[in-house]
């Protein structure tokens, strides 16, 4: 389970969700579609850039997919960051451009975390993504700032708390905000969530 290791080998995690896209304005899910940010999204990525300026990382990884690695290019980093594919939002299978009411309208008490996504992924397989790249990143040591999506940055949190995928439904994750992984620096084995969901606007969509 996540959580385990040397915690001293990794002090924290800048988690960055990517800025606003059409599809995240319009709250439809947006997993392989490979959209651009909006306008708005350029604005604020380039405002994560003020948010994090001074600060030095061992490394910075983004998710393959152009709104995360322009939303990276923005902040300022983008020279520094390395694709790393397990960082993609959830593959939302059948479900990927619609809405949550009209996934409700198919299957009612849908929960992604939960559930999953018919023809895309399971809790479970989410999950075994976030571990993994907990895992590279417990190897690097340093500050790591890591470039991803709405939900699969829920799930990177909760797994690094060690817990299970449900209960990513009680974290919100908005675009183009800061959110900090590290350890309680009075019990240094113990992980938290220094910071969530800074610099939150006008409620994201879910991608």
């Amino acid at each position: 389970m996540s959580g385990t290791g040397n915690p001293h080998m990794t002090t924290e995690i800048f988690l960055v969700r990517h800025g606003e896209t059409a599809w995240s304005k319009s709250g439809q899910h947006t997993g392989r579609t490979d959209l651009p940010l909006t306008d708005n999204g350029e604005r604020r990525a380039l405002e994560l850039g003020s948010r994090l300026r001074g600060a030095v990382f061992g490394r910075v990884l983004t998710s393959p997919l152009m709104r995360a690695v322009r939303t990276c290019e923005l902040a300022g980093f983008g020279k520094a960051a390395r694709i790393d594919e397990d960082l993609r939002e959830w593959d939302y299978g059948d479900y990927e451009g619609l809405r949550s009411g009209e996934i409700h309208a198919l299957r009612p008490g849908w929960n992604i975390f939960r559930n999953g996504c018919p023809g895309g992924e399971s809790p479970e397989q989410a999950m075994a993504r976030a571990d993994r790249v907990i895992g590279r990143i417990r190897g690097i040591g340093g500050t790591v700032a890591v470039f991803t999506h709405g939900h699969f940055g829920r799930m990177l949190a909760v797994r690094w708390l060690g817990l299970e995928a449900e209960f990513g439904q009680h974290l919100e994750l908005d675009p183009a905000t800061l959110s900090v992984l590290g350890f309680d620096p009075g019990y240094p084995l113990i992980p938290v969530i220094s910071l969530w969901n800074e610099g939150a606007a006008a409620r994201g969509g879910p991608t």
